[in-house]
């Protein structure tokens, strides 16, 4: 992966290793809601990210921009393009912790076009931790892993317990989420 910043992650941290439980590198993760926008397979709209676990703290994602995710015409829209970065930094934060996580911050750099049609493959890094803090970086290629550098991000994410969820979400759909992931560490 590039340098995508000098200064990155901000603070010192520790790169931690990848929990004991956290899925092999080859795994497929699951959705880890139906209804999420990034990942479900229920939100007919949404972005669909799939990804799998690489080596050592990397995961890779991909996305297929269709025709609905356009901003110019036969362009993706940045804002998604933010979005599926979003999806994909937390995606291998809580999977590889494998604590919830939360978007402090996200910095997202163009590089080139997206068109409609093309699959980005997005290989996130966990570079580190620093107590609550989790630090990711990522950059996607376009239709390759090898492809075209067309987005790089980089994000802060914070490790947050169950309660952050029930104060400020949906109690009763939190109940679908927390059976699925009922063995992570929620209060870290």
């Amino acid at each position: 992966m590039s340098a995508i910043a000098q200064n990155w992650p901000p603070v010192e941290v520790e790169v931690p290793a990848p929990h004991p439980d956290a899925p092999s590198p080859g795994a497929e993760l699951p959705v880890h809601y139906s209804h999420c926008f990034g990942c479900g397979d229920e939100v007919e709209s949404g972005l669909r990210i799939r990804s799998t676990v690489g080596d050592g703290h990397v995961v890779v994602s991909t996305f297929t921009v269709t025709k609905g995710h356009q901003g110019a015409p036969g362009l993706a829209h940045g804002g998604l393009l933010t979005c599926a970065f979003d999806e994909a930094l937390g995606t291998a934060a809580g999977h590889l912790l494998r604590v919830p996580v939360v978007t402090a911050k996200l910095e997202t750099d163009f590089r080139q076009p997206v068109p409609v049609g093309s699959t980005l493959y997005i290989t996130t890094k966990l570079d580190g931790v620093a107590g609550r803090k989790v630090y990711v970086s990522a950059e996607g290629r376009l239709d390759a892993s090898d492809g075209p550098l067309a987005v790089e991000a980089r994000a802060l994410f914070v490790t947050v317990g169950v309660e952050h969820f029930i104060e400020h979400g949906d109690v009763e759909q939190l109940q679908e989420l927390g059976e699925r992931h009922s063995d992570w560490d929620i209060n870290p």
